[in-house]
């Protein structure tokens, strides 16, 4: 039921956001023209609210309204909204992972939210040869730090802004080649104790796993709500990893089963590994 005339003439600003933001909780998803109807305001002052509760990571700014972090939990989220959520954390992650990555190296790079902030902090870097599914990658990286760039075909999932198929590459002859990287960076949906690392698309674990079968080094990149959570398609146990590159401490019973499997953990703002 909309808030009355009176009432919302005495609330003050914050205590207006704060109503906003439980609202918004509760109904998942809304528009500007909805909360500028129910608390009685202009649309210019909703969209200043928003902007703020955004900034503050209260919501998710959208084209035309806000919705609630919790109402987009699935890993299938459009990549518009997913480049919303944990933006310092991926932010961190790609700094760090960026510094494992030495000039002139092969490196396989999957589709993701997190590993699109790798690729703008490998701006630095020179000589590069990168292959990966994502179809933003190529639009996002700095022509100055590739010498080589291929992307994987296949189906397309526009969701993801990725390709779907082999982790191969058909040379002139028609046949295909064998491909090996320096460093395989994978972005994954989940990391968990017991199953290790998973997603939710099948065919994505798929290619996931197959550009770790062709690294020399690999490293998974994950924030810590990705912690202690198993997706439908598992994709490899720790023991096919050598770091995963995070931004908080994963915790205990996380952090045994990486020692087990001789993962380095990558922190922000920690000196990068020592390169081999």
């Amino acid at each position: 039921m909309p808030a009355s005339n009176d009432s919302n003439q005495r609330r003050l600003p914050a205590g207006r956001k704060a109503a906003l933001a439980t609202y918004v909780a509760e109904m998942g998803q809304v528009t500007v023209a909805d909360l500028a109807e129910r608390f009685d305001v202009s649309a210019d002052t909703i969209r200043r609210d928003l902007d703020q509760l955004d900034a503050d990571g209260v919501l998710i700014r959208t084209h035309g309204g806000a919705i609630s972090p919790q109402a987009v939990p699935r890993p299938d989220t459009a990549m518009d909204v997913r480049l919303r959520l944990q933006t310092l954390a991926k932010d961190q992650i790609g700094a760090s992972a960026a510094r494992l990555v030495q000039d002139g190296a092969a490196i396989m790079v999957n589709a993701g939210t997190t590993t699109l902030a790798l690729a703008k902090h490998l701006s630095e870097h020179r000589d590069l040869t990168i292959a990966t599914n994502s179809l933003r990658i190529p639009t996002e990286i700095s022509p100055l730090a590739v010498r080589d760039l291929y992307v994987f075909g296949g189906a397309v999932r526009l969701s993801a802004q990725a390709t779907v198929g082999p982790v191969a590459f058909a040379g002139t002859d028609g046949f295909e080649r064998d491909i090996r990287c320096d460093l395989a960076l994978i972005g994954v949906g989940a990391v968990s104790a017991t199953a290790g690392f998973s997603t939710s698309n099948l065919g994505e674990a798929t290619m996931m796993r197959a550009m770790i079968d062709r690294a020399d080094r690999v490293a998974v990149l994950a924030d810590a709500t990705k912690f202690g959570r198993r997706l439908f398609a598992v994709i490899a146990g720790f023991d096919r990893v050598d770091y995963l590159v995070t931004d908080q401490e994963p915790p205990a019973d996380l952090a045994a089963a990486l020692r087990v499997g001789d993962v380095e953990v990558v922190l922000p703002g920690a000196q990068g590994p020592e390169q081999p």
